[in-house]
């Protein structure tokens, strides 16, 4: 039922953070940390190329120029999605914008009107 490649890309992935969490938080150059940072945009990428289909993907593009913070939060969420095997097939854009609505809901904040209304003190001298 699952992909092997994405199944090989989660396998890759988990070797990564073993690695990277083995090797902790030791002094390295600005160098390796940007190498590092590109490599694991690049696997970010590939892993959303898999998951979703062209027009999905075109559409969480144009999010990410508007909203980059939203946008990353959904890619985050569809991967972690994939990774746990919640996702049968690539996401289409229609099930991308269902899942926006559902994530527009949650953090939609409640809206409050509070009406402070002043009494004036009425001299009955």
């Amino acid at each position: 039922m699952e992909d092997p490649e994405l199944e090989a890309i989660r396998q890759a992935r988990i070797r990564e953070l073993q690695a990277a969490a083995a090797a902790g938080g030791g002094s390295k150059s600005s160098e390796d940390d940007g190498e590092k940072k590109r490599q694991q945009e690049e696997t970010r990428q590939t892993l959303l190329t898999q998951i979703l289909d062209n027009e999905a993907r075109e559409r969480l593009a144009r999010i990410s120029i508007v909203k980059a913070e939203k946008a990353r939060t959904v890619e985050d969420l569809l991967i972690r999605m994939a990774q746990s095997g919640q996702l049968r097939g690539k996401v289409s854009e229609s099930q991308l914008i269902d899942l926006l609505q559902q994530i527009n809901q949650q953090q939609k904040p409640e809206k409050k009107i509070v009406y402070d209304r002043r009494k004036f003190e009425e001299d009955s001298d």
